[in-house]
Parts: C-alpha cells; structure tokens; sequence
C-alpha cells in the first residue's frame, strides 16, 4: 500500500509540474522555463544532498553524465515545447511511448532479450503512437514530432541511467544530473532571456519543485513495489492533465488522442508486466543455483 501511495503522489506530482510548464509557458520561451525547472529542482534536492554521505557524491564517470545530460537536455526542451504547444492531453499521451522505446534500447545497446510478445507490445505502442501523430493529416504538426522526440530520447536516458546506477548511487545520479542541467540549460535561455513577471514565478517554482518531488516519489516508489503492479497508476496523470486542459486551456479530447492513448497504456502495461515477471524468474533461478545441497 506504501508503494502505491508513494506512486500515485508522483503521479500528482508530475502532472502538477505539466500544469506548471503551461501557464508558465504562456508568458516565457520554453529555454527559460526549463532552466528554472533545473534551477528550483536543485534548490529543491539540496537537503537530500547535503545530508548524503560524502563518497556518494564522488564519481569516477564524468563523461557519462555530460552525455547523459546532454540528451536529456534536448529531450526536456523538446518535452516542454510540447506541453507549451500541444493539447496537454495529447503531449502527456504521447510521453507514455518513452517505455516502447526503452525496450528497443535495451534489446539495443544492452543487448537484452526481448521475446515476440514483447516485440508485439511494442508493435502495438507505435500504432497507438500514429493514431495519436496521424502523419499526413491536416491535424499533424511538427509538435507532436517534439513530444515523440522526447519519448524517444527519453528510452535512451532510461538506458544510460541503468548503466550508470550500476557503479553510482541515486544520490550520486541525481546530484551530477543537476549540477550539469543547470547551466546547461542556462546557455539557450540567456538568448530568449525576459524576467518571469508577477504569477509566472509561481509556476516556474512548482514546475521545479513538484518535477523534483515526483522523481524522488517515484524513485522510492519502485523501490519498494513491482514496475507491473505500479506502473498502471501512473495513467491517473492523463485524467488529471485532460481536465486541467479542459477548465483552464478550453482544450477538448478528440477521439483520436483517447483511442491512441489506451493503445500506448496497455502496450505499457503488459510490456511492465513481462519485464517483472522476468525479473522474478532471474532471481529464482539465481537463488536456486546458489543453494547449497540439500536446501
């Protein structure tokens, strides 16, 4: 039951953030919001940091985190243009497409086996995906490409954190992880750069605050639950930024953006669901080996 409230809070979280980045967006270019994201994100984690042990904020992995950031960078800009830009239920939909993505980079870059049902969740995602794009419409824009791109960078980052957790704690992740977001993100915004003005302060706070909060929920969340039985509350966010859209943008859903979603949400279930029943057959094969005689 902790694990489920744990997640259902990061789900709130990140839907509250997304809310934020919209009336953020309104008054201030997306290069801008994005690094007061970073920036109150940071201020937000600093306690957490502060009180980790200090060979947790050593790495010997420098150049990873730069890539790492940098993608990550491309794909938060990208994540935000379309939240600014897109019906948020549309963007937030087409950001449940980032685990079809993740299984293509594992099977790619972590050489790990996926199966032909798993193949076919991910078969079945990209459906979901077009349905929601319709490339060739008068309803495609280059937005919902941006959306896409985020998902798509996003797998990748999934990838390399996996890869870098293998030697780094969650401390160490999350500290070098800002420490590079920060000014990176400062860079493009100095080009558009205009003080926020009166309410727009308060969205760029919530934007880092409830963006970090998410993470760190989410983070424990995992921790102490299964991907399978927690991944299915985070589709709660979808409602939550729909109706928000609908009281506060006068934006409507279309069939096309619930039709495609459902598709990507069960493709996202069931690709959850293999991974941790896999993970259970690892480990009881793994403890099974390592029994001795006669247990």
């Amino acid at each position: 039951m902790r694990a489920a409230g744990l997640m259902l809070a990061s789900t709130l979280s990140f839907g509250i953030m997304a809310i934020a980045i919209r009336l953020a967006s309104q008054s201030l270019h997306t290069f801008e919001v994005a690094f007061f994201r970073n920036l109150f994100g940071l201020m937000a984690v600093l306690p957490l940091l502060l009180s980790a042990r200090r060979a947790e904020l050593r790495t010997r992995q420098l150049p990873k985190y730069f890539v790492r950031c940098a993608i990550g960078m491309v794909s938060m800009l990208c994540g935000f243009w379309a939240i600014g830009h897109l019906p948020l239920a549309q963007a937030i939909s087409l950001t449940y497409s980032t685990p079809i993505f993740v299984t293509i980079a594992a099977a790619l870059f972590l050489h790990e086996q996926v199966r032909a049902r798993r193949w076919a969740a991910v078969a079945a995602g990209f459906l979901g995906v077009l349905v929601i794009v319709r490339p060739g419409s008068t309803e495609f824009s280059v937005d919902s490409l941006a959306a896409l791109a985020a998902a798509v960078l996003g797998g990748v980052i999934s990838i390399q954190i996996k890869q870098l957790s293998r030697i780094d704690s969650a401390n160490t992740i999350v500290l070098y992880t800002y420490a590079f977001w920060v000014p990176m993100s400062l860079i493009p915004a100095l080009f558009v750069w205009q003080w926020p003005q009166g309410v727009a302060w308060v969205w760029i706070v919530a934007a880092g605050v409830f963006g970090t909060g998410g993470q760190v929920l989410w983070t424990h969340a995992l921790k102490l639950g299964e991907v399978s039985a927690l991944t299915p509350i985070s589709f709660v966010q979808l409602p939550l930024v729909s109706v928000a859209g609908w009281l506060w943008f006068h934006e409507t859903l279309d069939r096309y953006t619930v039709i495609g979603a459902a598709i990507i949400l069960g493709s996202n279930a069931y690709i959850a669901h293999r991974e941790a029943l896999l993970a259970r057959k690892k480990a009881s094969a793994a403890a099974t080996a390592g029994a001795a005689p006669g247990e």
